[in-house]
């Protein structure tokens, strides 16, 4: 095991350096890397590391969301208002609509299996996304209309509509019938996700508050590791909570964070932010690298080009639905082209449920997870190559 994850770091690294040499973003190399290291190529990953390796990629996204959270200006999320609600379910619900109408004609499937293949295409990859626009907001690119911040929004809300929209689309394929409370479930988890993470924040906030007034200081190191671990409780907490009420940990992480960094003075908020930065340095390495451990390559060969023509032509509907969230906003063309490339890559959720619909033996399983696989690879590097090299020419960047 620890051999292996050696070599995840080291060849990591190491990959994702000679990748930004040759102007291209570091996460294709990691993903490259997988890819290579993985088992469905040289093999050299321990399987006591892939056992873990869906635990894995959830640590190194809630470091990144909370590293988003205490980043977030909420003056800024309460201006974006609308177009962040929408964002997070109308470009999905488009995609979702361009697979429902074309994949029976490209692949030979039913419309509830195209709905099934849609709602495993359908979800962003926060884990590609929001690490860029915490970038983005830091160095205060499109910060003036607050563009950074509407994505990320967006982008943590997308998966829980995504999800829950394909375990329904899931029962329906295999003979049962759409829940109404399940598509009620969706508002509903955010909202709940919002409130135990806004109340887990303002008692550590008041905590790390006395004990600094009681001269018992805690040092940032011992507060990063209870942050984390409060964050860790909120998504584990989300499997037992849900039998009572419907609840999203990863939305109770972000709005734990924003709490804490309202509540806490700029020093402590400044400082567990860069403490979390310099987490997510060896968690982007880990994370990057287990989903390209995840994809089998085989399968994308499997997809051929009919997968490439079915992605793109999704891709074009989910444009059309960003569009449509930012209509009567103030933002121009070039910041709403932005917003379309930004809402481009897919790789966490396509690589932890792409593979569900097979091994639940749906007859549209195979072709569900080669066009995962293939969506993965294409829409992966395009995004983030398209993320970093058109933010500034699109965006305008605070003084």
């Amino acid at each position: 095991m620890l051999m292996s994850v050696a070599l995840i770091f080291i060849a990591g690294l190491l990959i994702a350096a000679v990748f930004e040499k040759i102007k291209l973003p570091r996460i294709i190399g990691m993903l490259v890397t997988g890819i290579i290291l993985g088992p469905y190529a040289l093999n050299v990953i321990d399987g006591s590391v892939l056992d873990i390796s869906a635990d894995l990629r959830q640590i190194a996204l809630i470091i990144i969301l909370i590293k988003a959270g205490l980043s977030l200006n909420i003056e800024d999320l309460k201006r974006v208002g609308r177009p962040a609600v929408m964002m997070s379910c109308v470009p999905a619900g488009c995609e979702i609509l361009a697979f429902v109408i074309f994949a029976p004609y490209i692949f030979g499937i039913s419309r509830i299996e195209g709905a099934v293949m849609g709602a495993v295409l359908a979800a962003v990859s926060p884990a590609v996304v929001v690490p860029r626009m915490v970038k983005l907001t830091e160095s205060k690119w499109g910060t003036g209309k607050s563009i950074p911040q509407l994505i990320m929004a967006g982008a943590s809300c997308d998966d829980i509509f995504v999800i829950v929209l394909f375990s329904t689309f899931v029962n329906m394929a295999q003979g049962g019938r759409a829940q109404i409370v399940d598509i009620v479930s969706i508002p509903v988890s955010i909202v709940t996700g919002i409130l135990i993470g806004g109340a887990a924040g303002y008692i550590l906030s008041v905590f790390f508050e006395r004990a600094y007034l009681h001269n018992s200081y805690v040092r940032n190191s011992t507060k990063v590791i209870i942050v984390l671990s409060i964050a860790f409780l909120l998504v584990a907490g989300e499997n037992y909570i849900k039998t009572v009420v419907p609840v999203s940990g990863l939305i109770g992480v972000v709005s734990m964070a924003c709490v804490l960094k309202i509540k806490s003075t700029d020093f402590v908020s400044k400082r567990l932010s860069q403490k979390f930065g310099k987490l997510w340095i060896g968690a982007e390495v880990m994370l990057f690298v287990l989903v390209g451990a995840a994809v089998d390559i085989r399968y994308s060969i499997k997809g051929g080009g009919g997968a490439v023509l079915m992605i793109f032509t999704a891709l074009i509907f989910r444009a059309v639905g960003v569009l449509i969230c930012l209509l009567k906003t103030k933002l121009n063309l070039k910041e709403r082209i932005f917003c379309v490339i930004a809402y481009m890559p897919k790789a966490t959720v396509q690589a932890a449920i792409g593979s569900v619909p097979l091994a639940l033996g749906l007859d549209c399983g195979q072709t569900v997870l080669s066009v995962a696989v293939t969506a993965i690879l294409v829409t992966a590097p395009l995004g983030a190559l398209g993320i970093d090299a058109s933010y500034k020419r699109l965006l305008k960047r605070e003084e």
